[in-house]
């Protein structure tokens, strides 16, 4: 198709998007949406041929990657990019990262009752 056929200043469809609030205050902004790929992909770590343990622990950062959007913590500057969003998960304490699986569990029973949470 030239460049004729397209519809200029159309917008890209965007996910949609639930912000979930800790009782520090923090917020997570999680997309509502998951492609198949991502399913299937979700699917063979969950399975994997890893131990147990590290296949629950995988599976987590794996919904995490692919559905936060956004990562407001104690005021500060809100996380965006995807990189940094991994990378502070990772850096987060136990009490942050069952908030942050909690929320996961949340999301995945109201928006993809299908997937099996971690």
């Amino acid at each position: 198709m030239g460049k004729r056929g397209r519809r200029r200043g159309a917008e890209a469809l965007a996910a949609p998007e639930r912000r979930y609030e800790s009782p520090e205050g923090d917020a997570l902004v999680l997309r509502g949406a998951m492609t198949p790929a991502t399913r299937a992909e979700y699917a063979r770590v969950r399975a994997g041929g890893l131990e147990r343990e590290d296949a629950w622990q995988r599976s987590v950062e794996f919904l995490f990657e692919r559905l936060a959007v956004r990562w407001e913590i104690a005021g500060t500057e809100p996380i965006e990019r995807q990189k940094e969003l991994l990378g502070r998960y990772r850096f987060a304490g136990r009490d942050e990262r069952a908030w942050v699986r909690d929320v996961l569990r949340e999301h995945l029973a109201e928006h993809f009752p299908d997937v099996e949470a971690p």
